[in-house]
C-alpha cells in the first residue's frame, strides 16, 4: 500500500471526506470538508468516488512526500503549491513520482486548499465516515489535525474505476493525461462575496428595521472562526428575544443572533441544539462558499426564497454532473 509522509503539517490540516450527515439528533455534526465542492471535483480529477478522504489545508498548507507513484490534484483555494521546485497548477491532475515532495505555502486566495489522491486517503470511520471532528477526537487520523511525521496510507482504487481513469488494471500507473477543470467552469464555482439566504425558523421575531440591516450592511469575518462557526462583525441586529426560547435542532448554515446581537453562522462542526434565535439560513448552494471565507473578508446577504433556494442547489448539481467539467 502508497503513503504520503508529513513533512510539516501546515496551520490546520486534517483528513476529510464529504461529513455524516444524519446524526445531530444523537448530537453529532456533520463535520466533512468545508467546501465540499472542492474536494467533489478533486476526486473526479483523480479518478475516486466524490465522496473519497483527502487532506484539507487552512490558511497555510504544509509539505507532503510520495513513497510511491501517485496521481494527486489540489482544487480550492491557491495555496502557491510546488513538487520538487516544479509549479503545480490547481484545479488539475499531477503526477508524483517515489520520494518527490509537495510543498504549499500561505493562501492567496481564499481559505481552504484540498489535495485529493487517486485510491483515496485511508481514514478511520466513525458513524460511516472517515472525516475529522476535532471536538470530539475521532474520524481521520487518529482524531485530529496532522503532525509532522505523520504517515498517511493511500487506498486502491476498484478495477472498474482503474478503468475509467485510464489504468491498467492492478498497475501502479498513473492516468493517461492529466486531467483539468476549464476556467470557464470554474468561474461556475468561483466563491461568492453576496451569500444568499432563506428566512430562519424564527426570522418572524426580529422587526423590520432588524431585518433591513442585516440585509443592506456588509460584515466582516472575525479571527475567531472556525470549523464550528463564523463570527462576524458589523452592525448589531436588535430583538430576537435573546434567552427566552427553549433550545431547539440547528441546521448546517444558520445564522443565530447571540445575545451581543452580531451573527454567527453555524459551521461544519458546529453544536448540534441553540437556544438563540435563528434570522436565516445559507443556501445549501452557497455552502461552499462559506469555506473559502477567511478572516477579514467582507461578505453579504441576500434574501431569496425557498423555491429559489432549491432551484440554486438543483443547477448546481447539474454543473456538477456536466461531462465536460472535467477535461
Amino acid at each position: 500500500m502508497s503513503t504520503i509522509e508529513v513533512l510539516s503539517p501546515g496551520l490546520l490540516t486534517t483528513v476529510q471526506d464529504l461529513g455524516r450527515e444524519g446524526f445531530g439528533s444523537m448530537g453529532v455534526s456533520p463535520s466533512g470538508a468545508a467546501d465540499p465542492i472542492a474536494l467533489r471535483i478533486g476526486n473526479r480529477l483523480v479518478g475516486n468516488s466524490e465522496g473519497a478522504a483527502g487532506l484539507e489545508m487552512t490558511l497555510l498548507g504544509g509539505a507532503f512526500q510520495f513513497h510511491r507513484p501517485c496521481v494527486g490534484a489540489l482544487t480550492g483555494s491557491d495555496f502557491g503549491a510546488t513538487l520538487d521546485g516544479e509549479t503545480v497548477l490547481a484545479w488539475a491532475s499531477f503526477e508524483a513520482k517515489p520520494g518527490q515532495t509537495l510543498r504549499l505555502g500561505p493562501t492567496r486566495s481564499g481559505a481552504r486548499c484540498y489535495l485529493c489522491v487517486q485510491g483515496g486517503i485511508v481514514a478511520k470511520q466513525f458513524l460511516g465516515s472517515g472525516s475529522t471532528h476535532l471536538l470530539s477526537g475521532l474520524g481521520g487520523h487518529e482524531g485530529r489535525s496532522l503532525r509532522k511525521g505523520d504517515v498517511l496510507k493511500i487506498g486502491r482504487l476498484p478495477e472498474g474505476e482503474k478503468k475509467e481513469t485510464g489504468r491498467k488494471a492492478g498497475s501502479t500507473g498513473t492516468t493517461r493525461h492529466p486531467r483539468k477543470v476549464p476556467v470557464t467552469a470554474l468561474k461556475q464555482f468561483a466563491p461568492r462575496e453576496v451569500l444568499r439566504v432563506t428566512p430562519g425558523p424564527q426570522s418572524n421575531w426580529f422587526p423590520r428595521a432588524a431585518q433591513k440591516a442585516l440585509y443592506e450592511s456588509a460584515y466582516l469575518v472575525s479571527e475567531e472562526t472556525n470549523r464550528m462557526g463564523l463570527r462576524l462583525e458589523g452592525p448589531n441586529i436588535p430583538g430576537g428575544a435573546h434567552g427566552e426560547m427553549i433550545s431547539e435542532g440547528v441546521s448546517l448554515g444558520a445564522i443565530q443572533i447571540a445575545a451581543g446581537g452580531l451573527p454567527i453562522i453555524l459551521f461544519v462542526e458546529q453544536q448540534t441544539t441553540g437556544g438563540y434565535a435563528k434570522i436565516a439560513n445559507v443556501v445549501a448552494a452557497d455552502l461552499s462558499s462559506l469555506g473559502q471565507l477567511r478572516p477579514r473578508d467582507e461578505i453579504r446577504f441576500e434574501l431569496v426564497s425557498f423555491a429559489t433556494a432549491r432551484k440554486l442547489l438543483i443547477e448546481q448539481e447539474k454543473l456538477l454532473a456536466c461531462p465536460d467539467l472535467i477535461v
